[in-house]
């Protein structure tokens, strides 16, 4: 079969109107990325964490704890916001999809299209509002030692 002008000209134009949710897709698959990173860590913590737990008494104990449920917490909120990502990126394949399908079979999907478009942009909205709240409950867990922060170098040490 050979295509005319129009054919191709409208394959074109398909294809132009693909480009942006194909960015948005890769630009998913980087944040999602990002979030498979940072829950290996979060759970590398928590191991770590449970294992000294399991010696510590008195008032280290119930910190570490207490840390333990923020972790447990941000292992949730982690796996919620990668949850709602792919949501996301399958949405922006189907609105790839039947942005093709429309044009192939010449019938009227952009009500659709813009739907799952419009759901896909929530649910990436709201894997970063997660993202966000993860990273606040993560800060909150820094702690930088006073002993530290007072720390005087003494005059022996300064001649070395």
């Amino acid at each position: 079969m050979i295509a005319n002008a129009n054919d191709v000209t409208t394959l074109g134009h398909t294809i132009e109107l693909a480009i942006a949710p194909v960015f948005l897709l890769v630009a998913a698959g980087g944040f999602l990325n990002v979030l498979a990173g940072r829950l290996a860590r979060i759970v590398d913590r928590a191991r770590t964490r449970g294992q000294i737990l399991m010696e510590a008494t008195g008032h280290q104990h119930e910190s570490i704890k207490e840390e333990l449920r923020a972790i447990d917490r941000r292992i949730g909120l982690v796996n919620a916001a990668i949850s709602l990502v792919v949501l996301a990126a399958v949405l922006i394949c189907l609105v790839v999809i039947l942005l093709f399908a429309a044009k192939m079979v010449d019938i009227m999907l952009y009500d659709v299209i813009s739907v799952l478009f419009a759901v896909a942009m929530v649910s990436i909205a709201a894997g970063f509002s997660l993202f966000l709240v993860e990273t606040r409950i993560a800060s909150r867990w820094i702690h930088v030692s006073s002993d530290l922060l007072e720390h005087q170098v003494m005059m022996d040490e300064k001649k070395d």
